[in-house]
């Protein structure tokens, strides 16, 4: 069941089934299939400050529920470590503290910031003891501009990721944009997260759905590049829409770019407007339930009312609506599978693809 094939020529292709998104089996393997093996934004540097150097992470609650903690000692060295002690399975830290060490509060083992096992009471009769699998298990770890990038067990570099977005973003200087708690939000969408990830690679959509959005882009000259665990769809700007300011040499010097929209196999959007990031996360919960996290980055806020990301609340409800929409169609006993737009749905099929690679 967890068994499917997509075209590589989108000409030819057919969508991933019905089957796919109602299937129990499929959606529980993406756990270790999809998401134990791809690079995941779990945070910025400003998580640490003078009172907190462990923060705690629920790796995908309700979904994969994974303990795990980031750590930053004296040396500003910063670490990604299970949060599960190896003696008897107990969680470390439950809440963002400051501590020069990990001790744990069942029976005392006691850990070094960078996992390494250091002590444990009542032990001393213990044969081959201790071993390297008292100490906590470190977790591959990246960091790109203040982002902090992690993965259970990679299936390919970061850099590959790395490359990618700073061909055309790195100019900017995102280490200093600034979170904006008060304009960031969370929705619960009654719908597949790959369905979610659908709508969202593909314009073809934004005419019929997004009325401002289609006001504010060139859909006519809307584009959609691919790469290896990615791609990006940069907008260009119509009338009075904010622009970047592009740098000479710049890839697209020259160029009216009003947005770049960068999506990360599997569930993760980095959307860069002249003012600024939105960053998007789909968690899924339930084969036909996700929760959609929107977190705010600002950089010039003067330059966000004429921008293509001004109604980014406005958008997602559009977005919602069609997705939960789309969730009820595929749950139809009629409905078996669609067919990709060659010209507007090259990202859709590329997800598909990275998809069925993935699952097997």
């Amino acid at each position: 069941m967890n068994h499917f094939s997509i075209h590589q020529e989108i000409s030819k292709a057919e969508t991933l089934p019905a089957a796919f998104y109602r299937s129990d089996e499929v959606f529980n393997s993406f756990k270790e299939k999809v998401f134990a093996v791809t690079w995941h934004l779990v945070g910025n540097e400003k998580l640490f400050n003078l009172k907190t150097n462990l923060y705690p992470i629920n790796f995908y609650p309700g979904f994969m529920d994974e303990p795990l903690l980031l750590t930053c000692d004296e040396n500003d060295s910063v670490a990604a470590l299970s949060n599960v002690c190896t003696h008897r399975g107990n969680v470390l830290i439950n809440s963002p503290a400051k501590k020069s060490k990990l001790i744990c509060g069942y029976h005392g083992r006691k850990f070094a910031l960078d996992g390494k096992f250091e002590f444990m009471p009542e032990f001393k009769e213990a044969e081959n003891f201790p071993s390297n699998c008292d100490n906590l298990p470190k977790i591959p770890l990246a960091k790109w501009k203040q982002f902090f990038f992690l993965s259970l067990n990679p299936a390919y570099e970061f850099i590959k990721i790395e490359k990618i977005l700073n061909e055309r973003t790195g100019f900017l200087p995102v280490e200093n944009f600034t979170f904006k708690p008060e304009l960031s939000r969370e929705y619960l969408v009654n719908s597949h997260w790959a369905l979610y990830c659908d709508n969202y690679l593909e314009g073809f959509h934004i005419p019929f759905v997004h009325n401002d959005l289609n006001e504010a882009i060139d859909y006519g000259t809307y584009e959609t590049k691919t790469f290896e665990y990615g791609n990006l769809q940069i907008g260009y700007a119509k009338g009075g829409t904010e622009k970047f300011d592009l740098p000479e040499g710049h890839i697209d010097y020259g160029k009216n770019v009003s947005a770049y929209y960068y999506w990360i196999f599997p569930n993760l959007m980095l959307n860069f407007y002249p003012w600024g990031l939105s960053v998007n996360i789909v968690q899924p919960l339930t084969k036909d339930r996700c929760k959609v996290i929107f977190q705010i980055f600002m950089h010039d806020e003067s330059k966000m009312t004429n921008s293509a990301g001004a109604l980014l609340d406005k958008v997602e409800r559009e977005d919602e609506f069609v997705v939960e929409s789309v969730q009820k169609g595929v749950n139809s006993m009629l409905y078996k599978a669609g067919r990709f737009s060659p010209k507007r749905e090259i990202g859709v099929h590329h997800f598909h693809l990275l998809l069925s690679k993935f699952l097997g």
